[in-house]
């Protein structure tokens, strides 16, 4: 980048830091950050300071929040009996999307991972095991189908069904307009397994 400036070389580099964001879109956003008004550019840098520095996890489900618990937590009107264990806040948030599921979640913040070197020390199954001596009916674990969240899922049922509760798990399968002969045997197989009478 030595036709540009040290301090928007610099610029370009810390957004290209970004995860998803390459070195075009990074000079994109660099060049329109320069253009933007000097107040919207300080009101983009108080939001992202404040976000860190007030941002927390819940204290119940553990995803990202700015109160002690989440909006999802501290609703009267969600299940709190019903647990859906997701890896991130990205996946609570797609079927927080759907508007069907009622109940509430625990966050793990990633997934078991031997290779990884990612165990279930990492992840936040202590807290899961915690919110389980309360009053819960159902754990519904939503993880990936890749092979870590299959290996969480698996982990997780182990430590829940001796406690009574019932473990259920999302059924993965054939996406709306695939193609059979485009996906994969596990998807299929699961597909066919998860199937419902119609």
């Amino acid at each position: 980048m030595g036709y540009y400036s040290n301090q928007i070389s610099l610029l370009i580099e810390q957004l290209a830091s970004l995860p998803g964001i390459g070195s075009k879109t990074a000079q994109r956003l660099a060049f329109h950050i320069i253009d933007m008004p000097s107040e919207r550019v300080e009101k983009l840098a108080d939001t992202i300071i404040k976000a860190k520095s007030t941002i927390r996890y819940c204290s119940q489900c553990l995803t990202l929040t700015d109160k002690e618990l989440c909006p999802i937590c501290s609703s009267p009107s969600r299940d709190q009996k019903t647990i859906m264990v997701v890896e991130n806040p990205r996946d609570m948030s797609a079927y927080e999307k759907t508007g069907k599921y009622e109940g509430v979640y625990h966050v793990l913040h990633g997934a078991i991972s031997p290779m990884l070197g990612i165990g279930p020390a990492d992840i936040r199954l202590k807290e899961l095991m915690h919110r389980l001596e309360h009053d819960v009916d159902e754990v519904i674990i939503a993880t990936n189908s890749s092979l870590e969240g299959e290996t969480t899922a698996m982990y997780i049922s182990k430590l829940v069904k001796p406690t009574g509760i019932k473990v259920s798990r999302i059924a993965s399968g054939v996406p709306v307009g695939g193609d059979l002969e485009y996906i994969d045997e596990v998807t299929l197989l699961r597909a066919l397994e998860g199937r419902v009478e119609l």
